[in-house]
């Protein structure tokens, strides 16, 4: 039975479609079998996974409104060797659509039921808001990982977001929790990171990963050739941290 876990920051910009298409790569070079969902409109993660956002006949806006089973909606990432439930601008209606269709916030949760066997691990890369979206995946996942740069704001916006899990979890979906922190785009020479770092670890204790990721070019050119970092450049630094992080990922999975 897959493990659901939604990559969620209300923050945007700090590495969430990043980890989300390194790590599913990352997981599937480990011999996993792996679903990414694309929840957010801009597709990025449709993309960075090599599939052409344009070209789709069926898309995850056809699954959240009822018009196509998640089956028949996937495609395969030749790239990543993984499957994806790919998203396009279609999906910035769904917001509207959503507000009128009976069980709205578990529309993915139901549709993810029929494949569940298929996989080992189904990752949902949600949008930088608390949306109808967002909720969809919150509602539909046994875990939540946070990405988040070490910095001030992003302290901030870490409080907003466990708060909206604890309600998600009193109120729509008891399975959920909080699976870990990721520090991403992290760089080792600047004093405030470090502190920031640390006052996670004292704060979160075993919550925080160990795995982190530096800032990297190579992770940062990887979108633009339609690749994940793991596999456009396996050796770089961004991507041996991914490398990491999802095998930490299936050791943590066992002891949950």
């Amino acid at each position: 039975m897959a493990r659901i876990f939604c990559i969620a920051n209300q923050k945007g910009g700090v590495g969430k479609t990043t980890t989300s298409v390194n790590l599913a790569a990352a997981l599937a070079a480990a011999g996993q079998r792996v679903l990414l969902v694309d929840l957010d409109p801009q597709g990025n993660a449709t993309m960075g996974s090599g599939i052409n956002k344009q070209g789709l006949e069926k898309s995850v806006y056809h699954v959240l409104v009822g018009l196509a089973p998640l089956a028949e909606a996937r495609v395969g990432s030749e790239a990543g060797r993984y499957d994806l439930l790919p998203a396009n601008r279609d999906l910035a209606g769904a917001e509207i659509d959503l507000v009128e269709l009976p069980r709205r916030e578990n529309r993915l949760r139901d549709a993810i039921k029929a494949v569940v066997a298929d996989y080992d691990f189904i990752l949902i890369d949600c949008p930088p808001s608390l949306s109808l979206l967002t909720l969809n995946g919150l509602c539909s996942a046994h875990g939540v990982i946070i990405p988040m740069q070490c910095e001030y704001y992003a302290l901030e916006g870490l409080s907003d977001l466990v708060n909206t899990i604890k309600k998600v979890h009193a109120n729509l979906n008891r399975d959920l929790k909080i699976i870990g922190l990721l520090r991403v785009m992290f760089d080792p020479r600047m004093t405030l990171q470090q502190q920031v770092s640390a006052q996670l670890e004292s704060h979160f204790g075993d919550k925080v990963f160990k795995a982190i990721v530096p800032r990297n070019v190579r992770l940062a050119e990887a979108p633009s050739h339609g690749l994940p970092g793991v596999v456009f450049d396996k050796a770089a630094k961004g991507a041996q941290a991914y490398l990491a992080f999802a095998k930490e990922m299936i050791e943590r999975v066992q002891t949950l």
